[in-house]
C-alpha cells in the first residue's frame, strides 16, 4: 500500500516541476499575466506535492507509545497546508489581475508557444489528477486526494488561461488575460473552501456523516443488540476509530458476546476501511 502511495506522490512531484518551469519560461517570454499566474499556481502545486509526499512516508508509521492512534493526521496537516498556500496565490492572482484591468497595461505576445504549454498542462493534470483520485480513493488518502484536487483545478484554470489566449490573440481584447487569471482564482477560492473544510473537521474529530450512517445501520440490522449509545467516530488520514457500547441480552453466555462483538467489528470493517472498532458490551437493561 505504502510502495503505491509513494510513487504517485513522487510522480506528482515530477510533474510539478515539469509544468512549472514550462509555464514560467513561456509567461515570462509572453507577458500572460494568465500564464504566469498558472506558472505561480503550478509551483505551489510543487510544494504542496512535496508535502503531500512526506506525510504520506509518515502517517503510515504505525502507532507507538507517543501516538496511541498512529500518525494519520499528518496527512489532514498536509491537506491544510496545501489550502493555505493555494490562498497564498489567489492574492497574488488577484491583485496583479486587478491592476492591469484598472492600472497598467501590458503588452501581451501570444506565440505557438503560449498554446502549446496550456494543452500540454492539461493533458499531464488530467493524467495526474486521474492517477492520484484513484490511489486517494483506494487508500482514503485525504493528502493524496488534495493533491489530486490541486491537479484538477490546473485543468480548468488551464482552460481558462487558453480562452484567455485566444481571445487575445483573434480579437486583440488583451483584458482577456488578466479576466481569465480572475477566473483562475476563483476556481483555486473553490478548491480552498472544499480542501480547508475537511481538514479543519477532521482535525477537530468531527464525526464524519457517511460513517456515522454506516454504522447505524449496521447496528440497527442486529436484532441481537437491544440498545446502543455513545456512539463516537473519528477519522486520522486514512484511518477511522468507532466506539460504542451495546446492550445485549443477558441469557447470552460470555463466549457467545465475544462471538458477537467479534461478527459486529468485521461488518464494519468490511463497510469501513482501516477502521479500528471498540465495543463495550453491557446486559440489556431491566425494566
Amino acid at each position: 500500500m505504502f510502495k503505491e502511495k509513494k510513487t504517485v506522490a513522487i510522480s506528482s512531484i515530477v510533474a510539478a516541476v515539469f509544468l512549472t518551469s514550462l509555464k514560467f519560461i513561456v509567461g515570462i517570454i509572453t507577458g500572460s499575466l494568465g500564464l504566469l499566474s498558472e506558472a505561480l499556481h503550478s509551483c505551489l502545486d510543487l510544494v504542496a506535492a512535496v508535502v503531500t509526499y512526506f506525510s504520506v512516508r509518515f502517517s503510515d508509521q504505525p502507532a507507538d507509545k507517543k501516538h496511541n492512534f498512529g500518525h494519520g493526521k499528518m496527512e489532514n496537516l498536509s491537506a491544510l497546508i496545501q489550502t493555505m498556500l493555494l490562498l497564498i496565490t489567489c492574492v497574488w492572482i488577484i491583485y496583479e489581475a486587478i491592476s492591469r484591468l484598472i492600472i497598467k497595461e501590458v503588452e501581451i505576445s501570444v506565440t505557438i508557444w503560449s498554446y502549446l504549454v496550456v494543452v500540454v498542462s492539461i493533458i499531464v493534470d488530467i493524467s495526474r489528477s486521474r492517477a492520484l483520485s484513484r490511489v486517494a480513493k483506494k487508500h482514503n488518502s485525504q493528502a493524496l486526494e488534495a493533491d489530486a484536487l490541486h491537479f484538477s483545478s490546473d485543468i480548468w484554470s488551464s482552460a481558462a488561461v487558453l480562452i484567455g489566449l485566444l481571445c487575445v490573440d483573434l480579437f486583440d481584447f488583451p483584458a482577456a488575460d488578466p479576466i481569465a487569471a480572475l477566473i483562475v482564482a476563483v476556481i483555486i477560492l473553490s478548491v480552498c473552501y472544499r480542501l480547508g473544510k475537511k481538514a479543519i473537521d477532521i482535525l477537530l474529530d468531527k464525526a464524519p456523516v457517511q460513517c456515522c450512517e454506516y454504522v447505524t445501520d449496521i447496528l440497527d440490522n442486529h436484532s441481537e443488540i437491544k440498545e446502543y449509545h455513545n456512539l463516537k467516530i473519528r477519522t486520522a488520514g486514512s484511518d477511522t476509530f468507532v466506539s460504542f457500547n451495546i446492550h445485549l441480552d443477558t441469557t447470552m453466555s460470555f463466549s457467545e458476546v465475544h462471538r458477537f462483538c467479534d461478527h459486529l467489528e468485521k461488518d464494519i470493517q468490511d463497510k469501513i476501511p482501516r477502521c479500528d472498532v471498540y465495543i463495550h458490551a453491557e446486559p440489556e437493561k431491566c425494566c
